[in-house]
């Protein structure tokens, strides 16, 4: 990853940000600043106001209140500037039907003012597996096709901020796959990149720093490493051949409707295994199936949302 310098101007700068629909509040008053150079994770269940938030930074919506700048550049004050330094991958399939891919990156590039851009285009093409329908018309391509082509439209003039909302939902494991190696390099060279997604696994995976929005209020902003440790330990998954989970146990049993037929138990360090073990023994269970899991990104956002109001 590129080099960050606290004396650079933030990549992302919201300042009490709050929009209002009518009687709906869909953002109150976020604030929160995102370094050049940052992975950054912004996390939250449907109608937190992510996209509401991605919306006003990329100038498609105005905010009712506060103030947002890209790359020192205030979205509304300096728009072009702001534009050219922000791409963006926005979740609905969105693409033009009567031209070819090629041609939809060129008239991108064009949009930004961008001339002779083709060797840039090409590497576009080569790193989205895109090449070989780069003469296609965007309309005969598939949704995960489609969704790569959105992905080069972003990335066409060279944004300093990537935003990503949603940039896997619903594609193949393969186009992940090549769309974060991809990402990452272009993380490493120094481009910022903000990500929304569903898939906590990634988040978890890929962003150093994870904001989280409920109702449209910012309830979490921490280093990823930090949330991971505010949760400790894990839990234990069992299957039980024979016998019932002893009563000394109960305060550490958790009903999982996605795991039925299994008991999950808190541990909060490896200690606390034998103890349990051999609470399950003396009261006779034998145990078919166990599994010892770690906590991660999804047992602190579940955590967080329940805690929060």
């Amino acid at each position: 990853m590129a080099c960050k310098d606290s004396s650079l101007t933030n990549a992302i700068e919201i300042l009490d940000v709050a929009k209002q629909y009518g009687s709906f509040q869909a953002l109150r008053g976020v604030s929160l600043e995102i370094r050049q150079g940052e992975f950054f994770g912004l996390l939250g269940p449907n109608g937190a106001g992510k996209t509401t938030l991605i919306s006003i930074i990329a100038g498609l919506t105005r905010a009712s209140r506060g103030r947002v700048s890209v790359m020192g550049h205030d979205v509304v004050g300096d728009y072009r500037a702001a534009r050219r330094a922000l791409g963006v991958v926005p979740q609905e399939l969105v693409f033009d039907p009567f031209f070819t891919v090629r041609e939809t990156l060129r008239f991108t590039s064009g949009y930004y003012g961008v001339r002779r851009n083709d060797d840039w285009i090409d590497e576009i093409l080569e790193n989205l597996d895109l090449t070989s329908k780069a003469n296609s018309n965007t309309r005969t391509l598939s949704g995960g096709m489609k969704r790569r082509v959105l992905v080069a439209q972003a990335l066409v003039h060279r944004p300093p901020v990537i935003v990503l909302d949603e940039p896997t939902a619903g594609v193949d494991v393969e186009l992940r796959q090549t769309l974060w190696n991809f990402i990452r390099r272009l993380n490493r060279d120094g481009h910022t990149i903000v990500l929304t997604t569903h898939y906590l696994e990634e988040a978890q995976e890929l962003c150093e720093r994870i904001a989280m929005l409920k109702q449209g209020q910012l309830v979490a902003l921490d280093q990823t490493r930090a949330l991971l440790r505010q949760l400790s330990g894990g839990r234990l998954l069992l299957r039980l051949a024979s016998g019932s989970l002893p009563a000394a146990l109960e305060p550490l049993a958790s009903s999982d409707p996605a795991m039925p037929g299994r008991l999950s138990l808190r541990v909060d360090t490896y200690e606390d295994l034998e103890p349990i073990l051999a609470t399950l023994r003396e009261g006779g269970c034998v145990i078919e199936e166990m599994e010892l899991l770690h906590t991660d990104l999804e047992d602190v956002f579940v955590r967080i949302m329940q805690g929060s109001n």
